[in-house]
């Protein structure tokens, strides 16, 4: 309806508020117009009123009920040339849009809950859990019928590790199609049976040794693991004395272990002897000097060996393997003094030398714990529970009185020795896992090995800080748990790569001085000499062990 005002060139006010001279005048009102204007045509013959969205007044009479409806129609003419113009298809626009498969696997799915019940092909899970067609599945009991998601720190067996590829125990997937001829179709072997199905995580082994070199004593009568004293250079000195240099030449090879290597450590403070753990879950013990051969070979684990760490006096060592155990052997006879488990994969252990005899080890495990045990009695003494990841390294500081771990949760923590809380906590966001740690001769830093392609290092002290000056680079790691070494005069860093080469860089400078094609498969160990001036040892994942002057 459109009310129309006309109004007077001189309009007069009310009588009331008029001025006496006013009064006499003839009071003139605004005139308004009722009955607004119509078409010659009865518009109730009307049936379509087609107005434009700029048209502020009605032609015709239209029902208030009809002014109230909802706009409707096309918001374009589709006949016009613009709406044409985007036309891609004969019935209209369509437009391309990207499915990831697990988006598409996750709405089949929904589709296969929703849909009505076959009375000719019955579904079980249908009949047990849709009451009506098209009715959604209960989430709580579409959660119960699924597989559990298992430990994440179990690789196989019963509560392995499934996390968002838990499939549901009811749906089963159609046979992959078998596109080969009838002819060569061979019949599947027979189900193994129950007892022999082990569910038990924990897989033993029998352990045995062999002593492989030539006599177990001298002609005095002296062990073949006594430091020899025949030799060119002193290696009863205290680690640290001489200066060292780069080395330029491959002098020696060791071949023995039909996998890759994991772990080289040298005999302690000597350095006679030299101890590798492959994974081929055998650990073999080289000798340095005169012949250079396999002197015993030691086998007692069911998996590959993770790492093996030397007590203080080199007398025993420890062997953490993928079977979940680690082991106590004593290194002149081969014997296997202990063994010792949580249940969970040991990923590093390390003696600690706070003890004058060194009765207790540390074990950092897959299940975010540092682990304390006392080898005489094979209890656990302590636990440190504040790691969110796999434990990679443990590394002592501070006249071993603390220690520092490193996790798989990107962060670096310090530990008094016995007080499971941390003292120091460093997380930044630009941190990456460093897989490898190693303490600086002066006992003042830490380097640490970061799988951004880059060795960074932190103080030692109270403060524990990043020295954001010393970054070295050049080497790729990333992937890799490539272990790192420091010359024991602390003047060379060197470091694996994955693609095979030796690299070495200046403490003081960060500069890489020299970077060598080692071996043919990464890198994934080196170790320094304690005694020499430049006689390295390295490893790879190719099985051989090199030594270099």
């Amino acid at each position: 309806m459109v009310v129309h005002f006309l109004s007077s060139p001189t309009m007069s006010l009310p009588l009331d508020y008029a001025s006496d001279s006013d009064r006499d005048r003839p009071c003139t009102l605004p005139r308004v117009a009722c009955a607004p204007e119509t078409a010659l045509a009865d518009p109730m013959l009307q049936r379509a009123l087609l107005l434009q969205a700029s048209a502020t007044e009605l032609a015709a009479s239209v029902p208030y009920s009809h002014l109230c409806k909802p706009e409707s129609g096309p918001a374009l003419n589709p006949y016009a040339s613009k709406s044409l113009s985007r036309k891609n298809l004969i019935t209209g626009f369509a437009e391309t849009e990207y499915m990831s498969p697990a988006h598409f696997d996750s709405l089949h799915r929904s589709f296969l809950r929703k849909r009505p019940l076959s009375p000719t092909h019955p579904s079980p899970i249908h009949n047990a859990l849709l009451d009506t067609h098209y009715q959604k599945l209960d989430a709580a009991v579409l959660k119960t019928k699924r597989q559990k998601k298992g430990d994440p720190a179990v690789i196989d067996g019963h509560n392995a590790y499934r996390g968002p590829w838990a499939k549901y125990e009811n749906i089963h997937p159609d046979p992959p199609l078998d596109l080969s001829d009838e002819s060569d179709h061979q019949p599947a072997p027979p189900p193994l049976p129950a007892e022999n199905l082990s569910l038990d995580p924990l897989v033993h082994a029998d352990e045995s040794t062999a002593f492989h070199g030539h006599s177990k004593t001298d002609y005095q009568g002296r062990s073949y693991i006594h430091v020899p004293q025949d030799l060119d250079v002193n290696l009863l000195k205290h680690p640290g004395q001489q200066e060292c240099f780069i080395p330029k030449k491959h002098i020696h090879s060791w071949k023995g272990h039909d996998k890759g290597i994991s772990v080289i450590r040298f005999f302690p403070k000597s350095g006679h002897l030299l101890l590798s753990a492959s994974m081929d879950s055998k650990i073999m013990l080289w000798d340095v000097y005169h012949e250079r051969n396999l002197l015993r070979s030691f086998s007692g684990h069911a998996k590959a060996v993770r790492d093996v760490a030397f007590s203080g006096n080199g007398h025993t060592f420890l062997s953490a393997s993928y079977d979940r155990m680690v082991k106590l052997w004593d290194t002149e006879t081969g014997t296997c003094v202990s063994r010792f488990t949580t249940g969970k994969l040991p990923y590093v252990v390390k003696f600690t030398p706070t003890s004058g005899d060194q009765n207790e080890f540390l074990v950092g495990t897959s299940d975010k714990k540092i682990v304390q045990f006392d080898v005489r009695s094979g209890n656990i003494v302590q636990e440190y529970t504040h790691h969110t990841g796999p434990v990679n390294t443990i590394t002592f500081v501070d006249d071993d009185r603390r220690f520092v771990t490193t996790s798989d949760d990107k962060s670096l923590r310090a530990w008094e020795y016995g007080i499971p809380v941390p003292i120091k906590y460093i997380a930044e966001p630009y941190m990456h896992s460093m897989p490898s740690v190693v303490l600086h001769p002066s006992a003042k830093y830490i380097a640490c090995q970061s799988l951004d392609n880059q060795i960074v290092v932190y103080s030692a002290s109270d403060r524990f800080r990043q020295q954001r000056r010393k970054n070295y680079r050049g080497h790729n790691c990333a992937g890799y748990a490539l272990q790192i070494d420091i010359s024991s005069d602390g003047r060379y860093l060197m470091s694996g790569d994955a693609g095979g080469y030796a690299c070495f860089w200046d403490w003081k400078t960060c500069k890489m001085y020299k970077k060598f094609k080692a071996h043919d498969s990464p890198v994934i160990s080196m170790a320094w000499h304690p005694q020499e001036t430049s006689k390295v040892v390295t490893a790879a994942w190719d099985g051989l062990i090199k030594y270099w002057d």
